[in-house]
C-alpha cells in the first residue's frame, strides 16, 4: 500500500466531500488587454495563451488558477505567485478556503476541468465559458495532508516533464536555426527567383456565412484553426464536422493548397502557415478565420520546400508588412499576395525539402525520438495524475 492509499484508508475510507468552487474561491476576470503589454516589463501578464507575455503595472498579488475564458479551454492552466496582471477575458480562480491547497486544485482543474467544461461550453466558431460555469465546478476536499502527498509526486512528474520539453525545446531551436541558414538565399537571378504569393496561385477563403447551428453535425468537415496554427503539414485527420449546403459556394481544400491564418492577437501568429500534403476527404473545408493559397504551376513548386520556407524566420519577418490592427491582428490578402519568396530550381527545392523534412521528423515526430519519449511521459503522468486524482465522494 503506498503512503497516499494509507492515508487515505486511515483519514478518509468512507470518501471524502466534494464542494463547488463558489464556497472555496472568488472567480474574476482581470482588465487589461493585450494593447497593454509591455516587451520586457517587470510583471507577468496572463492572456489566453500557454505562455503569458509582460507588462510594467500588476492588478492581483496573490496565488491564483488562471484559466482562459475563450480558445484553449481545458488546455491551458496557470498558477500565480505574486504580483501579475490579467486578460479581460481570462478568469483568475483565488481560493479563500483554509480546507484547499491551491497547487492541489491546480492538479485536480488539470485533470478533471476540460471534460466538466466542455458538456457547458458554448461552441460557435469559439468555444467560451462564463462565470457560473467555473463557480459549479466540483472538487474533492480530501484532508491537508493528504493533499500535500499528491502535490508533491506530481510536482516531482512536472520537473521530469519539464527537463524533457527544455531539451526537445533545444532541438527545435537547433532546427530551425539550420532551416534558416538553408533557406537564406544570397544568389542573384538567374540562380533564384523572387516571386511574389500573387505569381504563385490564386487566394480563396475560409467558410462564410455559417452560424453556431451549422458547426458539429452534417456530413462534410472542415480543418480547425489550430491545425493550421500548430502543424507546417496539415493533419487531415484533425477535422470537425460542419452543415454545407447544396447550393452554398463554399471552397474545398485539395493536394497542394497552402493555408494561413488570418488574425490573431499577437501579430507575430498572422500567417502562420500548413501546407497539405496529402489526398483530403472529397469534401473538406477551412475554418472562417484561416485563408488558402492554391499554386497554379505545382511542376515548378516542391510542396515540402515551400512547408518549411512559409515557417522560416525570413519569410514571418515580412508578415507586419501584411498585417494590422490594435487588439487583434488580421491580414490583408492584397498586401500578402505581394509579399516574395525564393524559388531556387527544383532539384534544390527537393533537396532542401527532404533534408528539413528528415530534421523536423527528428524534433517534432510523434512516433519516433524525443517527442515520442515525451508524449510517452506525459500519458503515464496523465494515467498517474487521474489516478491519485480520483476519490469517493462522501454520502451524506
Amino acid at each position: 500500500m503506498s503512503r497516499i492509499e494509507e492515508l487515505v484508508e486511515r483519514l478518509c475510507p468512507d470518501g471524502v466531500k466534494f464542494e463547488s468552487v463558489d464556497m472555496l474561491a472568488e472567480v474574476g476576470t482581470g482588465n487589461s488587454d493585450r494593447k497593454d503589454a509591455v516587451e520586457g516589463g517587470p510583471y507577468p501578464f496572463y492572456v489566453r495563451s500557454q505562455k503569458p507575455i509582460a507588462i510594467d503595472t500588476y492588478q492581483f498579488d496573490d496565488v491564483s488558477i488562471i484559466i482562459p475564458g475563450e480558445g484553449g479551454i481545458g488546455d491551458i492552466f496557470h498558477i500565480t505567485h505574486g504580483k501579475y496582471a490579467l486578460h479581460q477575458r481570462a478568469y483568475r480562480i483565488h481560493f479563500t478556503s483554509a480546507d484547499i491547497d491551491t497547487q492541489f486544485a491546480y492538479y485536480y482543474f488539470s485533470s478533471h476541468f476540460k471534460s466538466f467544461i466542455m458538456s457547458r461550453a458554448v461552441s460557435a466558431t469559439v468555444t467560451s465559458i462564463r462565470k457560473p460555469m467555473i463557480l459549479k465546478f466540483q472538487i474533492p476536499l480530501p484532508p491537508l495532508v493528504v493533499q500535500h502527498e499528491i502535490v508533491k509526486i506530481l510536482d516531482t512528474f512536472t520537473d521530469l516533464e519539464a527537463e524533457l520539453e527544455a531539451e526537445l525545446e533545444a532541438r527545435r531551436a537547433q532546427y530551425e536555426y539550420y532551416r534558416d541558414q538553408l533557406l537564406s538565399f544570397n544568389e542573384t537571378p538567374p540562380q533564384i527567383r523572387w516571386v511574389t504569393l500573387n505569381d504563385t496561385g490564386i487566394f480563396y477563403s475560409g467558410l462564410t456565412g455559417k452560424t453556431k447551428s451549422d458547426f458539429d453535425r452534417g456530413e462534410s468537415l472542415f480543418i480547425p484553426y489550430m491545425n493550421v496554427f500548430q502543424n507546417p503539414t496539415t493533419d487531415l485527420t484533425d477535422t470537425r464536422h460542419v452543415s454545407i449546403g447544396p447550393d452554398e459556394r463554399q471552397n474545398r481544400v485539395q493536394h497542394g493548397d497552402i493555408l494561413f491564418t488570418l488574425s490573431s492577437e499577437n501579430l507575430n501568429e498572422c500567417a502562420t502557415s500548413s501546407v497539405i500534403r496529402g489526398q483530403p476527404e472529397a469534401n473538406l473545408f477551412l475554418n472562417s478565420f484561416c485563408f488558402g493559397l492554391r499554386p497554379s504551376h505545382t511542376d515548378g513548386l516542391d510542396l515540402p520546400y515551400l512547408s518549411h520556407v512559409f515557417r522560416s524566420r525570413a519569410f514571418r519577418k515580412e508578415i507586419p508588412k501584411a498585417a494590422a490592427g490594435v487588439t487583434r491582428f488580421n491580414v490583408s490578402r492584397t498586401r500578402f499576395g505581394k509579399l516574395m519568396i525564393p524559388i531556387p530550381p527544383l532539384d534544390r527545392q527537393r533537396a532542401i525539402g527532404r533534408t528539413l523534412d528528415s530534421f523536423d521528423t527528428l524534433v517534432n515526430g510523434l512516433t519516433s525520438g524525443l517527442p515520442a519519449e515525451l508524449n510517452a511521459r506525459r500519458q503515464q503522468y496523465e494515467y498517474y495524475r487521474d489516478k491519485l486524482l480520483t476519490f469517493k465522494e462522501l454520502k451524506s
